[in-house]
């Protein structure tokens, strides 16, 4: 099935891409403006109170905050210094199904708020995976854009979020906030394939992990034997993953200092500055014969697909599983996203989820429109679509947070096992 963009579509997506790398390059000149913003306030203030914070080593700490700044932005000029990886043709449509071939180079393996979880919605229309072409031309069309454009708070907190989501996936430090969430869905896809007990044995398990951000869950599954394919939307997400995922050569190869963004609700200095290396695995050592692939683009575009005469849905029936781990709440309209996992599935196929209900779209002020259901009325629903909930209960977790903080939020979320009717 073809599906084409409008030339304004195509314009829209190519200046949002455009934004999201002048985000990343500006990182250096926004971050130490607002600490040199602190500077500026000590002035303002009496002599003996410039004194007192001078004891305190205040200063030096501002200090501190500017060359981990400038650590995040040469990393964050990693993410960003080949952009043409990503890129695709902006300037002529694409067949969808051509685009999202997957990633079938990995490796060469077959291959805002602070308590907010995100799976951004940017323009972002069409699908492709990691392995395209260079777009040089398409680059130097938007290259004088970068340079005028200046990121929003919203950008901002993206990118801020995105060095978050490091540590969540891909360190040490960030394991047991990830196991706490990873490791029961895990548990439960080896279960339901129990007659498959070896990796070996599930090669031919196709599952597929919507919202995949930084890749950990995805490639934790592949790891395991299956066949996974993550998807992703959000340009921040795409552009960091590559790097972890195709451009690492070693644990502990890059360090970051997520936590520097903000002074609040800080018990000592170290809270604050203390650094973190990614990532805690090498992304590479996949088992020989893996199976790992990460397609960009909407979930409900690439997986949706309807029938038209002549043409057979592309997805339906093709998964035996999906895991969604804080995804389903990105849903403008729940009932679709939900359709669409029950059709893409092989009858038994058994969808697992574990997440809250911090629907994305409430209150937004795109007029998009936002179904927003309670955790009772989703369940109701999905067995009403055609599935067979099961080992349903709540698992208390945080998201991407800083573990040393005086200030925490924890999601009870909604973990459950549900199969699809024979």
């Amino acid at each position: 099935m073809s599906q084409t963009f409008s030339d304004a579509d195509i314009e829209e997506e190519q200046k949002h891409f455009s934004n999201v790398i002048a985000t990343f390059q500006q990182y250096a000149q926004y971050s130490l403006a607002a600490n040199n913003r602190r500077r500026k306030d000590i002035y303002t203030l009496p002599q003996g109170d410039k004194e007192l914070l001078d004891g305190l080593g205040y200063r030096q700490k501002l200090q501190e905050v500017d060359r981990a700044i400038l650590v995040n932005a040469e990393f964050l000029e990693l993410i960003v210094a080949n952009p043409e990886i990503f890129g695709h043709d902006l300037n002529s449509p694409k067949n969808a199904d051509e685009d999202k071939a997957g990633c079938g180079a990995l490796h060469n393996h077959s291959h805002g708020d602070v308590h907010s979880h995100s799976h951004s919605h940017p323009h972002y229309r069409h699908s492709h995976s990691h392995d395209h072409a260079n777009t040089t031309s398409d680059l130097r069309a938007i290259s004088k854009h970068q340079r005028k454009y200046k990121p929003t708070d919203f950008d901002r907190d993206k990118l801020r979020s995105t060095l978050k989501q490091f540590v969540r996936d891909w360190s040490q430090e960030g394991k047991e906030e990830r196991e706490t969430c990873y490791t029961p869905m895990k548990d439960a896809l080896i279960a339901h394939f129990s007659d498959k007990p070896s990796p070996e044995s599930r090669q031919n398990i196709r599952v597929l992990v919507p919202g995949a951000g930084l890749g950990r869950l995805a490639y934790d599954v592949a790891n395991l034997g299956f066949a996974c394919q993550g998807n992703e939307f959000s340009h921040y997400m795409l552009l960091a993953s590559y790097l972890i995922l195709n451009r690492t050569d070693a644990i502990g190869q890059y360090t970051i200092y997520p936590y520097i963004h903000s002074f609040s609700n800080l018990p000592d200095r170290d809270a604050m500055l203390r650094s973190v290396k990614i990532p805690d695995v090498l992304p590479s050592a996949l088992p020989p014969g893996s199976s790992f692939s990460l397609v960009a683009g909407d979930f409900e575009e690439i997986y949706g697909t309807e029938y038209e005469e002549g043409d057979f849905e592309p997805q339906a029936g093709q998964w035996d599983a999906v895991l969604t781990c804080f995804f389903i709440d990105t849903a403008k309209n729940i009932i679709n996203y939900l359709r669409i996992i029950h059709r893409i599935l092989a009858p038994g196929g058994v969808w697992i989820n574990l997440g809250p209900l911090l629907w994305h779209f409430e209150n937004n002020t795109t007029n998009d429109p936002s179904v927003e259901l309670d955790l009772d009325e989703v369940k109701m629903l999905a067995r009403k679509i055609g599935f067979v909930i099961s080992d349903e209960r709540t698992i208390d977790t945080t998201y991407t947070s800083n573990s040393r903080s005086m200030l925490g939020y924890v999601y009870r979320t909604a973990f459950w096992t549900a199969t699809k009717a024979q």
